[in-house]
């Protein structure tokens, strides 16, 4: 499985970002999916988790009415729209996998339950 992240750039506080997470090599239907960030000098994070048919989602509190994570089954595609970005929202996010057998997202927000790991991709915001 691979799994590619796009979308990442520099924007200003208050804009707003799509990032994308293309899956291949396996069943992208199989997979809950997540995203997680890690700002320079820090621990990596749980951003934001959506299970496997996309009927449940979950997300940390800084991102709660900010973002907003989707997938697209038919395109094996996940996205994380961010909006309303902020000075601390600056990281590399990244785009995980988590093979999983149920439909509760809340399951997969823990990075040990990762499978497969995008190499992410970067957000700068400048104030």
């Amino acid at each position: 499985v691979q799994l590619v992240e796009s979308g990442g750039g520099f924007v200003q506080t208050g804009d707003s970002l799509r990032l994308s997470c293309a899956f291949a090599g396996g069943t992208f239907s199989s997979y809950a999916m997540a995203w997680f960030r890690q700002a320079e000098g820090k621990e990596r994070e749980f951003v934001s988790s959506i299970s496997v048919s996309g009927a449940t989602t979950y997300y940390a509190d800084f991102a709660k009415g900010r973002f907003t994570i989707s997938r697209d089954n038919a395109k094996n595609t996940v996205y994380l729209q961010l909006r309303r970005l902020k000075p601390e929202d600056p990281a590399v996010y990244y785009c995980a996998a988590d093979l999983s057998s149920h439909d509760y997202a809340h399951t997969s927000s823990q990075a040990s339950t990762m499978v497969y790991w995008g190499k992410g991709t970067l957000v700068t915001v400048s104030s």
